[in-house]
């Protein structure tokens, strides 16, 4: 039977393919499309460019950046190559978005190039890496441990939780498979150390205005008391909160999701949905 998200995401894949850019001298994938305000998509471990498919098919009137990471570096080393880009494209500020890792990513580069950062979502994400290295498959050594025990662990969560909501068979079926081989092994041991290895985030010298925090009732893999943390970091910012989603509100919520970005970034009124800052 096929799956309708995969289904979905090929069809998008095959008319906005990735390109390959090296910056700093690391291998980036990169979907570089649309005209107007600017906007940076950053996956999370579990991910390509293209899992955002539904947002920049939704926003042709923005600038849309959704990059790929490559199979070396960490965060500090990213943040550099996403400055990098930018520059090389002549982008004087863009929107940033990271959801799970990438929004690990996009605080660190919010941090460290304020001047770049016209707003940054801080979504489905923590803000200390205390401790994940004692839970697997962080607690593996990651650039050396045989590439199904780093991969074994996603499988295992993805079926219990398709376990508990069999509502989102899709979603997992879809994870599934980018876990089992859609991003490469490379890539998966570098997106897994980045995280393990990254550094403590700076203090983020920018207005509480320019920032929007999106969280989920539901989500599995990031729990309440890490969601207050990452929202303490940012006092009098936005925030956003969906009753449900999971840890892929973008996958599963597509439409509301794109009318908080364009509300976020200032493209149109905040959606009805928006009633009490969650949905």
């Amino acid at each position: 039977m096929t799956n309708p998200l995969i289904a979905a995401r090929d069809a998008f894949a095959a008319t906005t393919p990735e390109a390959r850019v090296v910056l700093n001298g690391r291998d980036w994938g990169v979907i570089d499309t649309g005209e107007g305000p600017a906007l940076i998509l950053m996956p999370g471990t579990l991910g390509r460019s293209d899992i955002f498919w539904q947002q920049i098919s939704a926003l042709p009137d923005m600038r849309i950046i959704a990059v790929s990471y490559p199979e070396t570096g960490g965060i500090a080393e990213w943040i550099a190559d996403l400055s990098l880009l930018l520059q090389q494209r002549g982008i004087a500020k863009a929107g940033v978005l990271g959801s799970s890792l990438g929004g690990y990513v996009a605080q660190a580069f919010a941090a460290t190039y304020p001047d770049q950062v016209s707003h940054m979502f801080a979504a489905n994400t923590l803000s200390s890496v205390s401790g994940l290295m004692d839970r697997p498959p962080y607690s593996l050594d990651l650039w050396h441990a045989p590439i199904d025990q780093v991969r074994g662990g996603f499988a295992s969560a993805m079926q219990a939780w398709g376990q508990a909501h069999p509502d989102q068979a899709d979603l997992v079926g879809f994870l599934l498979a980018e876990s089992a081989g859609r991003i490469p092994d490379g890539e998966m041991r570098a997106r897994l150390a980045a995280l393990k290895e990254a550094p403590a985030l700076a203090s983020d010298p920018r207005p509480a205005s320019e920032t929007t925090v999106i969280e989920t009732d539901d989500d599995p893999l990031i729990p309440p008391p890490i969601r207050e943390h990452v929202r303490a970091r940012f006092p009098g910012s936005a925030g956003f909160r969906f009753t449900w989603g999971g840890h892929f509100p973008y996958v599963l919520r597509p439409d509301l999701y794109t009318g908080l970005i364009r509300a976020r970034m200032g493209l149109a009124p905040l959606p009805s949905a928006w009633a009490g800052g969650s949905a």
